[in-house]
């Protein structure tokens, strides 16, 4: 199996930047979809991007703008690139990579956005 290790969340201040990154346990990471997801209190699990293996990303209309995923296949790697943020993008965010009938998720990291 896939294990994944989220880091990059914290604290930040409305209006500020944040990169999540989500390293890989092995290399077959560059043939997985890896999506970023999140769930804020109270609220359901969504996704806000998605990278596929040959580099085309997808995000959901509603999160169009701020959010920008990428992949670095040397380095098992992806990462998520937030920019502007809110108060409402405060959740726990997920990694996921998937593959035919597999699927895997990482714990999570937090993201406040408070002044």
């Amino acid at each position: 199996q896939v294990q994944l290790v989220e880091s990059g969340g914290g604290l930040v201040q409305p209006g500020g930047s944040l990169r999540l990154s989500c390293a890989a346990s092995r290399s077959i990471f560059s043939t997985y979809t890896m999506g970023w997801y999140r769930q804020g209190p109270g609220k359901q699990r969504e996704s806000v991007a998605t990278i596929f293996s040959g580099g085309i990303t997808y995000y959901p209309d509603s999160m169009k703008g701020r959010f920008t995923i990428s992949r670095d296949n040397a380095k098992n790697t992806v990462y998520l690139q937030m920019n502007s943020l809110k108060p409402e993008d405060t959740a726990v965010y997920y990694c996921k990579a998937a593959a035919g009938s597999r699927e895997y998720w990482g714990q999570g990291t937090q993201v406040t956005v408070s002044s």
